[in-house]
């Protein structure tokens, strides 16, 4: 199972390293990254295998959550079955 990872907000050191330290921690495998930073705005989205992830993913999602909330990002976690069923014409 795989899931997406998007991150939004003003750049700072260290955004890339604190997402992948609580994938990491979870045992979540970042598959692809893809990274920029527009004049002071930083933005990420990072493909992600969950099938081995050591916790329920709402408790995932609610950890990114807080992690965005503590580094005053937007870190917003989808499961891909709902994101592709967002994105299906």
């Amino acid at each position: 199972m795989k899931a997406v990872i998007s991150v939004t907000g003003r750049d700072a050191c260290g955004i890339i390293a604190k997402v992948s330290a609580v994938c990491a921690e979870k045992k979540v495998n970042i598959l692809d990254i893809s990274q920029t930073v527009l004049q002071d705005y930083f933005s990420m989205i990072m493909l992600v295998d969950v099938t081995e992830i050591t916790e329920p993913f709402a408790a995932f999602v609610d950890r990114m959550t807080r992690l965005g909330t503590e580094n005053r990002l937007a870190i917003h976690a989808m499961h891909e079955d709902i994101f592709n069923a967002m994105h299906r014409i």
